[in-house]
């Protein structure tokens, strides 16, 4: 084993090259960029698995902390990252038809390169153990997702999604500062684990205290609500996912909601340890918890577009993984969550790497051009089967043991009624997954169908995750061994 050290600034020293790269070589076939960025993000990768935890850059409070968890969620966001290339590749003719330029492949560099700086923030936050560091980190991955949104400039939709992320975006960003602000100033520390002596330090918080310390901690919940798409901060979801284009959907459905529950994992830490304020805390944690999982599931039942499900379904899971947290007083819970982002993970990318083909032959991404694609392409429509079994939580697909970890935490710290939430949640999503399936397998095949063309990189991609569905679901152990 190896010192940990700052993997992230290889990332970002990565995309660097890599732009450098583009502008020096116009003539170049920037497909070759996201080629060259694979192969170089497999390799940092691999060197994850050789670093040791450690508490780096430590100031009385430290900053970067470097512990299983962040490791973890280090190689989380490389994945993420990884799979977002393989998305964007499939997608390039969609982005050089929507961006006028006078040579062919005209921005397709830019956007190759935008999700390695993207990951380097996800990597940075994973590691933020100070609210200065996660401030730095959370603007570095949505700045970068900001322009993402918006690429397709001839687009409406995504002009239109990128102007509600931004706006949405810098308000969620004033509700953090504005938290942090409270909090430093009721402690006077930025560190979580010095808030947390800060804390420990005093036999009784006083009452006007506590009230401001809620405040202050409430402010960063918006906040971070907004990142992980909890209601009732969800209302930017249902657009931004629709317009954006759908590799930058993917990334931002799992990358972005991935490193916002680490975050948030992480800043409840020091307030779950006062005993005047945890119980409300994790009240509230309840509370949102359920209405995210009753307005997600209940939002995305009428829907009939498919990136609009996946986006209300997103919400949806954002309530399951809230109904985690809430458990954190089970030993099982941490446990829990990071098994269900990395379940969260094979499913979604999944679903959107078969979009990517069928959309582009049907000119839509609607559950209608979605008929009868069981007869026109068994293969992507199998795939696309495990996608949503997987994501409604069919036993033996991963999505089902995600679940029921999550319930079984919960369970565990006598959350009945959430569970039962949750129990009649489940049922709804049968509904609205198993739509798409209807159409695949029960539909007839459109006589204007066009023939659904798919990439040697993604069917390879395509299989590889439908195997993991299955395989983990039925083997979970090994994964199970390596989490945090």
């Amino acid at each position: 084993m190896t010192p940990s050290f700052p993997i992230e600034f290889c990332v970002l020293f990565l995309g660097v090259v890599l732009l450098l790269a583009d502008a020096f070589f116009p003539d170049m076939d920037k497909r070759k960029l996201a080629h060259i960025a694979l192969v170089w993000l497999g390799g940092f990768l691999v060197a994850t698995f050789f670093l040791r935890p450690a508490l780096l850059w430590a100031s009385p409070a430290g900053f970067y902390l470097a512990d299983p968890l962040g490791i973890f969620f280090k190689q989380f966001a490389l994945v993420a990252t990884m799979l977002t290339l393989v998305l964007a590749i499939e997608y390039a003719p969609v982005v050089e038809r929507a961006i006028p330029g006078s040579k062919p492949g005209a921005g397709l560099g830019e956007f190759f390169i935008l999700p390695v700086f993207t990951c380097a923030g996800l990597m940075w936050m994973a590691s933020a153990a100070d609210f200065i560091m996660i401030f730095c980190a959370l603007e570095l991955v949505t700045i970068s997702f900001y322009i993402q949104v918006a690429y397709l400039r001839k687009c409406p939709a995504s002009l239109e999604a990128g102007t509600k992320f931004l706006i949405l975006g810098a308000l969620s960003t004033g509700f953090l500062v504005y938290g942090i602000t409270w909090i430093y100033g009721l402690s006077g520390q930025t560190g979580l684990s010095a808030i947390a002596g800060a804390f420990a330090g005093i036999p009784a918080i006083p009452q006007s205290s506590q009230t401001a310390l809620l405040f202050g901690l409430g402010l960063v919940l918006v906040a971070l609500g907004f990142k992980v798409a909890a209601a009732p901060f969800q209302f930017w979801v249902p657009d931004v996912y629709h317009g954006a284009p759908t590799p930058v959907t993917a990334f931002l459905s799992v990358g972005s909601k991935a490193a916002g529950f680490v975050v948030l994992m992480r800043v409840l830490g020091p307030f779950l340890t006062v005993p005047e304020i945890e119980t409300r805390v994790i009240t509230v944690l309840q509370v949102l918890a359920g209405i995210t999982l009753i307005y997600g599931n209940l939002a995305a039942m009428p829907q009939t577009n498919l990136k609009r499900l996946l986006g209300y379904s997103s919400i949806a899971h954002a309530g399951y993984l809230l109904m985690g947290v809430a458990s954190v007083g089970s030993p099982l819970a941490g446990r829990a969550i990071v098994f269900y982002l990395v379940g969260y993970l094979l499913m979604t990318f999944l679903a959107f790497l078969i979009l990517i083909p069928v959309a582009k032959a049907a000119g839509g991404d609607d559950i209608a051009h979605f008929n009868g694609l069981g007869r026109r392409s068994p293969g992507l429509a199998l795939a696309m089967l495990l996608a949503m079994l997987s994501l409604a939580g069919l036993p033996f697909t991963v999505g089902f043991l995600g679940k029921f970890f999550i319930f079984e935490a919960a369970m565990q710290e006598q959350q009945y009624f959430l569970v039962a939430i949750g129990v009649v949640t489940v049922a709804c999503g049968f509904y609205y997954y198993l739509k798409v399936v209807r159409a695949m397998y029960w539909q007839p095949v459109p006589v204007d169908a066009a023939p659904v063309e798919f990439s040697p990189l993604g069917r390879f991609a395509a299989a590889f995750l439908a195997a993991l569905i299955l395989i983990v679901g039925i083997f979970p152990k090994p994964i199970l061994d390596i989490l945090p």
